[in-house]
């Protein structure tokens, strides 16, 4: 009779036993050291990525101001079609009026050759 008696107190005393180490392992003050050791190992790796994130921001932020100062040269290329076409014609009116005075001049050489 002492032996199921006994086995039954030390079922209750390692079930105690066990119930107090869970209650240990699981206390607010150890999941804060967990919560610690977690941040310290992965804080520098955190520290790296948002310097690289930074970097990168910087990076494209560059490449955004560059790729507008483009399209606004371009805008302002197609804006200034107007112009271009106006010059265009002058060049094309003094080409002509080059033509003509160096006809002109051709003439006047001949008629001075055929004088003398």
């Amino acid at each position: 009779m002492e032996e199921p008696e006994m086995q039954l107190k030390g079922k209750k005393v390692t079930d105690k036993f066990t119930e107090s180490i869970y209650v240990l392992a699981n206390e607010p003050s150890v999941a804060l050291y967990r919560l610690q050791e977690h941040v310290r190992r992965s804080l520098p790796e955190l520290a790296q990525h948002k310097a690289d994130m930074q970097r990168w921001e910087e990076q494209s932020q560059g490449a955004i101001y560059t790729v507008e100062y483009a399209c606004s040269a371009v805008k302002n290329l197609v804006d200034s079609s107007v112009y271009f076409r106006s010059v265009e014609g002058l060049l094309k009116q003094a080409i002509s009026i080059r033509d003509h005075m160096n006809a002109a001049t051709q003439g006047h050489r001949t008629r001075l050759l055929h004088l003398a």
